[in-house]
C-alpha cells in the first residue's frame, strides 16, 4: 500500500469494522471525497483480492489489500462519485462481483422515523423490515431494524454465508434505526437480523416485520413480495357503517389447522385451498362471519397462535401471504366477513423473538413484576414505549388494510387493563395513584381505537374482555376504550354453569339465566361460545349437557342454543359444536365431521342452520340488541319450573314470544302472560320431530284471553316442549268491526 493511501486510512476506525462493532460502517466503507481524489474502502471477510470497476468507463483498478481479514482499499483521482461493482477473489479461486452496499444512500424517511419514535406512527410496516426496492436503477431489499441499544446490527442469510461481519447496518442516532440496502438480494430469502449487544452477547433474531417466516422448528424471517390482484372492492367498500349495530352477526369461529386436514400426506390445506370448504360449510349453515384463532408466525403449535413471534407474518403452515388474502378474497366474495384473533397482550420469550431484543427489554419491561405475565410464562410489552405503540397500532392496521380483515378481535384484554392480573401480592407494581389500573395500557387501546375510526372505519373492533371493567364499547372520545364490541363473558360463564347443572337442580341456579338482562345494555355484546370452553377438560358442547340418553342431551343442547340464539347480543360459536361433535377440540385433529352422517349430529346441524336464518330474518332478534326496547321480560320469576318467556321486539312493531322450558317436563296449556290481545303463531319449536324431539309443537294459531297473568291482563296457553324452546309471533288482533244484520219482524 502506498504512503499518500496509507495515509488517508483511519485505522482504529478500520478495527472497528472487522470486528464488527460498529453502528456506523457507512463512515468508512463505501466512497469518499478526499483530497486527491475519491478513497473507496470495501471489507469482505475471507477475500485475498478485490478489482474495482468503473460501471460508466468499465476501467477496473486493482484495491489494495488493507487488513488481511479482506479489507480493501483504493484512491481514484476521478473528482466525481460514480456508480462501481467489486469484484472478490478467494484462495480457493472463487469470485463473485456486485454492487457495493456502502455506496448507496441512507434511504429511510426521517419524518417516518420521527412518528415511529413519536408513537404516532400508523404504517411502521411500509418503512421497517425488509422491502424490495430500487435504487438507481438497481434492485435489491432494504432492511430496517429498531435496535436503539445495540453495538451494531447486521443482516445475516443465505446470500452471504450467514456472516454478520458482511452487510453491517448504519445507525439512524436519533431514531434507533439500523438500515442497509442490499442488491441482488431476491423474494424467498431467508435472513435474520445479527446483533451485537452491549454486554458482548451475539444474539440472532428474527424480523419483527418480517411479512413471511420459516416453518416451524425453523424460525428465520423470509424476504417477500406479492402482486395479489383483490376482487373484493364491492364487499369491502359496502361494509356496514353502523357497524351491523342493527343488523346480524352470527360468528363461525374457526382454527385453520384442524377446521379440515387433506387426505394426502400433507398436514394442513393451504389457505387458498381451504377457502371453498369453509365458504361451503358457513353458507350452508347460514353464519355472516368467520372469525380466524390467530394466524400470525407461532412457534409452538399448542399456543393455537395466541403466544405470537412473527406479528406481520401469516403463519407459513397455511401457505404464503397470497395464499392468506386469496382465502379473504374468496370469502368476502361470497358475501361473508373474516374477523381476525390479535393477541397485543403478551409475548413467548424464544430467543429469536421480541424478548430482549438488543441486549435490552426493548419491547417489554425491565422489571419483571410489570414485564412478566407469571402463569403464562410470557411477556407484557411496555405500553408506554412509543416506538411499541407504534408498532402495536401499526400491526392492527396492516391487517385491516393490507389483508382486509373486516374486524380485530383482541385477545385477553383484561390482563392488559390490570396490573395485577394472574399475580400475588407483591408481584406487581401499583400506578402512579396506587391503583391496580395499567393506564399506558389504557391509552394505547384508546389511540388504537381512534386510529381504527381513523383510517379503518368499517373495520370492527372487538375486545375480550372479562371482568366488569366499565365503558369497553362505545366512542374511545367519551371515556370508553373505543371498542365496537365486547365478548360476554359473564353472561357464557353464567349459562353454561346453568346448562351443565342436572335440570333437577336447575332451580337453585335459575339467576344465572336471568342475571344478564340486569347488565346486557352496559356494554355492545356478543354472546360466545368459543373455543375456550370445549378444550382442557371441559368437555364440547354435547359432553356438558346432563342426560343419561344422547336424545337428552341433545335436547339440552337444543334449549341451550335456542336461548342463546333469541337472547340480545351478537352471536359466536365454535366450530363442531354446531353438530354436537363429541370430542374436545385439539388442535392436531380436524373435527370429527364423520359424525355429520349421523342422523342425531345432522338434526342437529339443522336446527343451528334454521336458528341462524330465523336470527337473520327476523329483525326482532338483532336490530335492537343494544336498546331495552328491544326486549321485554313476560316471566323471569318462575324458578321451579326453571321455565322464562320474553319478548323480542323490532323497530316496526314486529313482536316475538319465546317461552323456554330448562325442564324434561312437558307444559300443557301453560298460560303465559302477553303484553298485548291478539293472536300467536308458533313459528319455531326445539322440540320438532325434524330435530330429533318428540314433538310436542303448537300446531294452531293460539288467540289471548283476557285472563291475568304475569302482570298482564291478558295471556294465551300453550304446550311447552319437555327441555326445549317455543318462539310465536304476535299477529295483531282483528279489530274490524263485526256486521250484524237484524231482520225487519212482520
Amino acid at each position: 500500500m502506498n504512503r499518500k493511501l496509507y495515509n488517508l486510512m483511519d485505522w482504529p476506525e478500520i478495527e472497528g469494522i472487522i470486528y464488527s462493532d460498529t453502528a456506523h460502517p457507512k463512515k468508512l466503507l463505501g466512497m469518499h471525497s478526499v483530497k486527491g481524489g475519491q478513497l473507496i474502502q470495501t471489507y469482505y471477510p475471507g477475500a485475498v483480492k478485490a478489482v474495482l470497476t468503473n460501471t460508466e468507463t468499465n476501467d477496473n483498478y486493482k484495491m489494495d489489500l488493507a487488513d488481511e481479514e479482506g479489507y480493501f482499499a483504493a484512491l481514484i483521482s476521478e473528482k466525481k462519485p460514480f456508480r462501481y461493482n467489486i469484484t472478490y477473489f478467494f484462495a480457493d479461486k472463487t469470485s463473485f462481483t456486485t454492487e457495493d452496499v456502502y455506496n448507496f444512500p441512507l434511504l429511510l424517511n426521517d419524518k417516518k422515523l420521527a412518528a415511529f419514535n413519536a408513537g404516532t406512527c400508523v404504517d411502521a410496516y411500509s418503512f421497517l423490515g425488509a422491502h424490495a426496492t430500487k435504487v438507481g436503477g438497481v434492485k435489491g431489499v432494504l432492511f430496517a431494524v429498531w435496535a436503539p441499544n445495540a453495538i451494531r446490527v447486521s443482516v445475516v442469510g443465505d446470500f452471504n454465508n450467514w456472516d454478520g461481519r458482511v452487510h453491517q447496518m448504519e445507525l439512524h442516532e436519533d431514531s434507533g434505526v439500523f438500515e442497509i440496502f442490499i442488491p441482488g438480494v431476491n423474494a424467498g430469502a431467508i435472513y435474520k437480523y445479527e446483533i451485537r449487544c452491549r454486554g458482548g452477547q451475539i444474539v440472532l433474531k428474527a424480523d419483527p416485520y418480517a411479512f413471511h417466516a420459516e416453518n416451524r422448528p425453523n424460525t428465520a424471517s423470509i424476504v417477500y413480495y406479492d402482486n395479489f390482484k383483490w376482487n373484493d372492492k364491492d364487499f369491502v367498500e359496502n361494509r356496514d357503517p353502523d357497524k351491523f349495530k342493527k343488523k346480524p352477526i352470527s360468528i363461525y369461529e374457526l382454527h385453520m389447522g384442524s377446521f379440515k386436514t387433506p387426505d394426502d400426506e400433507r398436514e394442513y390445506y393451504n389457505y387458498s385451498e381451504l377457502a371453498p370448504y369453509v365458504i361451503d360449510y358457513v353458507k350452508k349453515m347460514k353464519y355472516t362471519h368467520v372469525e380466524l384463532m390467530p394466524i400470525m408466525e407461532y412457534p409452538f403449535d399448542g399456543s393455537w397462535g395466541y403466544q405470537v413471534t412473527g406479528y406481520y407474518a401469516p403463519t407459513s403452515r397455511y401457505g404464503t401471504p397470497a395464499d392468506l388474502k386469496s382465502f379473504v378474497n374468496q370469502l368476502h366474495e361470497a358475501g361473508i366477513g373474516v374477523i381476525l384473533d390479535w393477541v397485543p397482550a403478551h409475548f413467548p420469550k424464544d430467543a429469536f423473538g421480541l424478548a430482549r431484543f438488543d441486549g435490552t427489554c426493548l419491547y417489554e419491561h425491565f422489571d419483571p413484576r410489570q414485564g412478566e405475565h407469571p402463569d403464562w410464562g410470557t411477556l407484557i410489552y411496555n405500553y408506554g414505549r412509543p416506538e411499541v405503540i407504534s408498532f402495536l397500532v401499526s400491526n392492527a392496521i396492516f391487517w385491516a388494510k393490507e389483508f382486509h380483515m373486516d374486524g380485530i378481535r383482541i385477545d385477553a384484554v383484561a390482563s392488559m387493563l390490570y396490573l395485577d392480573y394472574g399475580k400475588k401480592d407483591g408481584e406487581w407494581v401499583a400506578n402512579m395513584y396506587g391503583g391496580n389500573e395499567n393506564l399506558e395500557a389504557v391509552s394505547f387501546l384508546k389511540r388504537l381505537s381512534l386510529q381504527f375510526e381513523k383510517h379503518c372505519q368499517n373495520v370492527l373492533l372487538i375486545a375480550e374482555e372479562s371482568t366488569a371493567w366499565p365503558r369497553v364499547t362505545g366512542d374511545a372520545g367519551e371515556d370508553s376504550l373505543g371498542f365496537d364490541y365486547k365478548w360476554n363473558m359473564g353472561w357464557m360463564n353464567d349459562f353454561l354453569d346453568f346448562m351443565c347443572c342436572d335440570p333437577l337442580f336447575r332451580k337453585g341456579r335459575y339467576n344465572e339465566l336471568t342475571f344478564s338482562m340486569i347488565y346486557a345494555y352496559s356494554e355492545d355484546f356478543i354472546l360466545t361460545i368459543s373455543h375456550d370452553e370445549v378444550v382442557h377438560g371441559k368437555c364440547s358442547m354435547i359432553n356438558k349437557m346432563p342426560g343419561d340418553t344422547i336424545e337428552q342431551k341433545m335436547a339440552n343442547l337444543r334449549a341451550a342454543y335456542g336461548f342463546m340464539f333469541t337472547h340480545p347480543g351478537k352471536k359466536l360459536l365454535f366450530m363442531g359444536q354446531d353438530f354436537a361433535m363429541e370430542n374436545e377440540w385439539w388442535e392436531a385433529r380436524q373435527i370429527d365431521w364423520e359424525l355429520t352422517g349421523h342422523k342425531p349430529n345432522a338434526e342437529l346441524m339443522d336446527y343451528v342452520r334454521d336458528l341462524n336464518e330465523l336470527y337473520q330474518s327476523e329483525p326482532a332478534f338483532y336490530e335492537l340488541d343494544h336498546f331495552p326496547d328491544g326486549f321485554e321480560w313476560i316471566n323471569n320469576i318462575s324458578a321451579n319450573e326453571c321455565i322464562v318467556a320474553y319478548m323480542r321486539k323490532a323497530s316496526n312493531g314486529d313482536q316475538f314470544l319465546v317461552v323456554a322450558n330448562f325442564t324434561p317436563v312437558t307444559r300443557v296449556k301453560y298460560k303465559v302472560g302477553v303484553p298485548q290481545m291478539g293472536k300467536y303463531k308458533e313459528i319455531f319449536n326445539s322440540d320438532s320431530s325434524k330435530y330429533g324431539g318428540t314433538d310436542m309443537v303448537n300446531k294452531r294459531v293460539i288467540p289471548s284471553k283476557k285472563d291475568e297473568c304475569d302482570g298482564r291482563e291478558d295471556s294465551i296457553r300453550l304446550t311447552v316442549p319437555p327441555m326445549g324452546i317455543s318462539i310465536l309471533r304476535y299477529i295483531e288482533a282483528d279489530t274490524t268491526p263485526v256486521k250484524r244484520t237484524t231482520k225487519k219482524v212482520k
